[in-house]
C-alpha cells in the first residue's frame, strides 16, 4: 500500500498550476512557499521554498501512480529503482514550522540591505546583538556581518538571512 506523504516534481514555475489540479482531484497538497524582500516592486514577493516540487498525501494505489506522471505541469513522482519515495510524516512537519519561523520573521532575503548598515540578529545564538552588514553571500540564504564582542573586537561571522534584520529605528525624542 502506498499512503502517504509524497514529493511530486513540477515543470518550472508550474507549481501554482499543479496544485489547482491536484485540487481538483481532491489530492491533499502542501506547497510551501515564503515571503521575500525584493528590491524591484514588480518582483514576486513569494516564492517557492522547494522550487519546482510540491508534496502531496494520498494513497498512490487509489490514485494511480502514472495519473500523476501526465497531470498537467508535473514531471512525475520522485522514485528510487522505480518506487516512489516517501517523505516522513516529522520531515513534512517540520518544513511547516520552518516556513512559519521565516514569513514570521519577515521573510528569507535581505537584498535591500547595504554595506555598513547595522542589523539586530533576531535568532541563534547571537540574537540580540547589533552587528554591522558587510555582505550577502552568493548561491546561499547566508549573510556576513561584522559582529563587535569583547572590548569592541570586531568579528565577521557568517549567518543565516533569516536571523539578520534591519534594525528599527527608534523615533528621537
Amino acid at each position: 500500500m502506498l499512503s502517504g506523504w509524497f514529493a511530486l516534481r513540477c515543470k518550472p514555475r508550474k507549481e501554482e498550476v499543479v496544485c489547482a489540479q491536484l485540487s481538483l482531484r481532491n489530492i491533499e497538497v502542501f506547497y510551501p512557499r515564503i515571503r521575500v524582500q525584493v528590491i524591484n516592486p514588480r518582483a514576486a514577493s513569494v516564492r517557492a521554498y522547494f522550487p519546482g516540487y510540491v508534496f502531496i498525501h494520498a494513497n498512490l494505489s487509489d490514485i494511480g501512480f502514472n495519473a500523476l506522471q501526465w497531470l498537467p505541469g508535473a514531471s512525475g513522482v520522485v522514485s528510487f529503482g522505480g518506487e516512489p519515495a516517501s517523505v516522513p510524516d516529522g520531515l513534512i512537519e517540520a518544513v511547516r514550522r520552518k516556513v512559519d519561523r521565516i514569513n514570521g520573521s519577515g521573510g528569507e532575503f535581505y537584498d535591500g540591505l547595504k554595506l555598513g548598515e547595522t542589523v539586530e540578529i533576531s535568532s541563534g545564538p547571537f540574537a540580540g546583538y547589533e552587528a554591522i552588514f558587510d555582505a550577502r553571500l552568493p548561491g546561499t540564504e547566508r549573510v556576513r556581518v561584522m559582529l563587535k564582542l569583547l572590548q569592541k573586537r570586531q568579528f565577521l561571522v557568517e549567518l543565516p538571512a533569516a536571523q539578520v534584520q534591519r534594525q528599527k529605528k527608534s523615533p528621537n525624542i
